[in-house]
């Protein structure tokens, strides 16, 4: 990835602060995937989930940042997100599950998302698990992505078949 000398990537937690935009690129993902009336959260259950008002912290928030110089501006723009959770594996213990990653469309194939994974393992490591799970869609381009960093499609080679009981 080319970076100009007046521009920066980083990752970092996100803030309460940062809720609006995840709940906006929510959508954004929902309307690639073509699954625009799916997201049902608010800003508002972003932020009592992850914990920003002192109760239980369900979730971990990422936020991907650019920062450039424009001029004698600084610009800083959120141009993704991750959304994780530990569970439990009787296999392996700890685990991470990856429930949402997503780079805005402008900055798609220019190497962030791979920066964005890369500190999701990262963290995941530093928080003790032992593997990271996570579901693609099967129209989705980003099974390329995951074969690229050397996930295993575990449909393909040991059979298990994701199920969901809504309540």
């Amino acid at each position: 990835m080319e970076q100009s000398p007046t521009e920066s990537f980083k990752v970092r937690r996100a803030q309460a602060s940062d809720m609006q935009d995840v709940c906006q690129m929510i959508q954004e993902l929902a309307d690639f995937e073509k699954m625009s009336s799916g997201p049902e959260l608010s800003v508002q259950d972003l932020i009592r989930d992850g914990g920003f008002e002192g109760g239980q912290e369900i979730f971990h928030c990422f936020i991907a940042e650019l920062t450039q110089m424009d001029g004698s501006t600084l610009k800083v723009e959120p141009i993704g997100y991750a959304i994780c959770y530990f569970s439990f594996s009787t296999w392996q213990g700890k685990s991470y599950e990856l429930q949402s990653l997503y780079i805005r469309e402008p900055y798609t194939n220019k190497g962030f998302g791979k920066k964005l994974f890369i500190e999701i393992e990262r963290n995941a490591k530093a928080f003790g698990c032992k593997r990271i799970n996570f579901h693609v869609n099967n129209s989705s381009l980003a099974r390329n992505f995951y074969h690229k960093m050397s996930a295993t499609n575990l449909t393909e080679l040991e059979g298990w078949q994701l199920y969901r009981l809504n309540l």
